[in-house]
């Protein structure tokens, strides 16, 4: 019953899904199905929620390390999961007046929007500060031209760093602008717009364009073909990952 119940149901709703996509007279079932998911994951929050308490609570408990962070995300969790039911700091709707918990909990003055405003928006932000640097870092680590295909990738990087600054707008400024030109109603020689093609604004564009969006769609096909050769694979079976390790 642990395994062949799961085995079945993941089947016959991954089925159903795509008869529904693909047969428009069927259209209802995905409808169906998904409602049927958001009631699921409705009480996935609520498992996870209680074994998120659960886990810090035995770290606090135990004083194993990082129980202050333990203690932390719990207050966090707590605090704010209070304040977005019990609806603190809302006022009533315009429509129902006389309710008091019939405004949005997210509406601007409220307490549930001051955290998000001032408490999750600001540290956010602080992480993704921090996060630059170690891209950075990552990357003078791995732009080194070691070899050919480095010195390409390390000098790729580095037009495009300066098509995207004014740094490199600066330095070929002095060739012609076929966009500036066009825009005055002005028109260039051949040569001019040879020229114009080098500015280094234009050439990071054009990796952009050209290059960055051919190996994106490669990835994007080769993902696409993973994501339906896993679908398959689940839905008939094959892979039971997800119903866990024993």
């Amino acid at each position: 019953m642990k395994r062949t119940v799961p085995l079945f149901i993941a089947g016959i709703t991954g089925i159903v899904l795509i008869v529904a996509y693909f047969v428009p007279p069927y259209e209802g079932w995905g409808d169906v199905a998904m409602t049927w998911f958001n009631i699921l994951a409705a009480v996935a929050f609520i498992l996870g929620g209680g074994n998120l308490i659960k886990l810090n609570l035995q770290k606090i408990s135990a004083r194993r390390p990082g129980w202050g962070y333990a203690a932390v995300t719990l207050a966090a969790f707590l605090t704010t999961i209070t304040i977005g039911l019990l609806k603190i700091g809302v006022m009533p709707s315009v429509a129902f007046p006389a309710a008091i918990w019939s405004g949005d909990y997210k509406e601007e003055g409220s307490a549930f929007w001051w955290i998000f405003e001032y408490a999750l928006t600001p540290l956010n932000q602080a992480m993704f500060a921090v996060l630059a640097f170690f891209v950075a870092s990552a990357a003078f680590r791995a732009f080194r031209a070691k070899n050919t295909e480095a010195s390409v990738l390390l000098a790729t990087a580095f037009l495009i760093l300066l098509g995207r600054t004014y740094a490199g707008v600066w330095l070929t400024d002095w060739l012609p602008d076929a966009e500036t030109a066009a825009a005055n109603g002005e028109q260039l020689s051949n040569t001019a717009r040879l020229l114009s093609a080098l500015r280094i604004e234009y050439i990071a564009d054009a990796v952009f364009g050209v290059f960055t969006l051919a190996g994106m769609r490669a990835i994007t096909i080769g993902i696409a073909l993973g994501v339906v050769a896993t679908s398959l694979k689940v839905l008939l079976g094959v892979d039971r990952s997800y119903l866990g390790g024993e």
